[in-house]
């Protein structure tokens, strides 16, 4: 029998028990696809005592897991302890130093350090994989790295947190408001008790910066994806955008362009028609644009221990092959020095809501600020009359520059009629 590849598991939490499990529940089925049997052999963790509901019998057990990365006879080192430093990056540092393939679900410790663990790794001639890092049990990576290497990609576009997919559905299907529902979503453990990485875009943001370098060819730059979240999001914006036709979604857009990449993370008005408009719940998806495919659609559950172990075995077993894939497609000499664009030059429509007092005058006020920034409307929405008092009025704009539509926002916000900080969402086409 050919010899088995020898795992080592920094992290026992959640999704390292489901690799455990999916590893010894599907043994025959794995070692026949990998051409030989994967087993565990050593593990790291803080607490032995715990329950995780997998036994640990005769593993080797370390408290460190850097050391274990340097020191066990393994084969591989998986890490999910997660963070992007601390003991994260050490683990899968030492790893690679000393010559081991690494598989991680880190998608913050990618984001911020993925070009120099990739010149590691490319260094020690040994594999970096990531699979499990966007989008769970989706195999986006692979999907773009592999899948669509013949083809020059113009954009991807993603629902890449689910927490936030799970918010705007429930906010949209029930018509509650953003507090009530978070607060649901804590109790069902779809958020983290501090949701603030999740609801702030961060968490998108990092698996976006990840996307865009293999679609593009280029080191991951997290720094150059410009990042919201979905705090300021209503129910009233969500019932006015399927009046518009439109729903409301969290993206993460990467898009090449003639100066360079744009990267972006935040809430979109998508035609109620488009694919990704009708991706709710907890599911995240992926759509790439290539010249020669055109779009590809790919959509499933993005988090919990079932579909990112999956998405991690699926690495172990490309090892076990022997199937080797640069980090980003391609050696670090060959990626693209293309540049990162900022958010100022986007150019789109916009929605804009505000609440103004009704009185006259104040919308000529406001459209004159817009056409004095050299924007023009598309439609006008206006509640209502309730003289004296605060109304809601929408505005939906032609396509224009961003940094035109940030400083009417600051002429208009000034206004004395408008009554509280103008609500702005970006309008994709797709």
């Amino acid at each position: 029998m050919t010899r088995p590849l020898s795992v080592a598991v920094a992290g026992l939490g959640t999704v390292g028990a489901g690799v455990l499990t999916l590893l010894r529940d599907n043994a025959e089925l794995i070692a026949a696809r990998a051409g030989r049997p994967i087993v565990v052999t050593a593990v790291a963790a803080r607490d032995r005592n715990r329950d995780r509901g997998v036994s640990l019998e005769g593993l080797r057990w370390y408290e460190d897991p850097v050391a274990m990365a340097a020191e066990a006879r393994a084969d591989v080192v998986v890490e999910l302890i997660g963070g992007s430093g601390g003991p994260a990056r050490g683990t899968v540092e030492a790893a690679l130093a000393a010559g081991r393939p690494v598989v991680t679900a880190n998608k913050a410790l990618l984001a911020l350090h993925g070009a120099a663990l990739a010149q590691q790794a490319e260094a020690a001639g040994v594999t970096l994989a990531f699979e499990a890092a966007v989008a769970g049990g989706i195999p986006a990576i692979k999907a773009l790295r592999e899948g669509l290497a013949a083809n020059r990609i113009g954009r991807v576009t993603g629902i890449l947190n689910g927490t936030c997919n799970y918010i705007l559905t429930c906010m949209r299907d029930q018509k509650r408001e953003f507090g009530d529902v978070l607060a649901e979503a804590q109790r069902l453990g779809y958020a983290e008790a501090d949701p603030s990485f999740d609801i702030d875009g961060v968490d998108a943001a990092h698996k976006l910066a990840i996307l865009a370098a293999l679609a593009f060819g280029r080191p991951v730059e997290f720094e150059a994806v410009h990042v919201e979240g979905i705090r300021n999001i209503t129910a009233l914006d969500i019932a006015l955008a399927e009046e518009l036709g439109y729903r409301i979604k969290l993206l993460g857009i990467a898009q090449q362009e003639e100066a360079g990449v744009a990267a972006r993370v935040h809430p979109c008005m998508v035609p109620a028609s488009h694919p990704i408009a009708r991706v709710d719940g907890v599911f995240n998806a992926v759509v790439a644009e290539g010249d020669f495919v055109g779009r590809v659609v790919l959509e499933g559950r993005g988090a919990g221990a079932g579909p990112t172990a999956s998405a991690v075995v699926a690495d172990l077993i490309d090892i076990a092959r022997e199937r080797h894939t640069p980090v980003w497609g391609a050696a670090h000499s060959a990626l693209s020095a293309v540049p990162a664009l900022p958010m100022a030059s986007h150019h789109g429509a916009y929605y804009l809501r505000l609440m103004v007092l009704d009185r006259p005058g104040v919308i000529a006020d406001v459209t004159g600020v817009l056409r004095d920034h050299g924007i023009s409307l598309e439609s006008m929405i206006q509640r209502g009359r309730a003289p004296g008092e605060a109304v809601p009025v929408v505005l939906t704009t032609h396509g224009c520059q961003e940094a035109a539509m940030r400083d009417a926002l600051t002429r208009i916000a000034a206004l004395e009629a408008v009554l509280e900080p103008p609500a702005l969402i970006r309008i994709e086409s797709l």
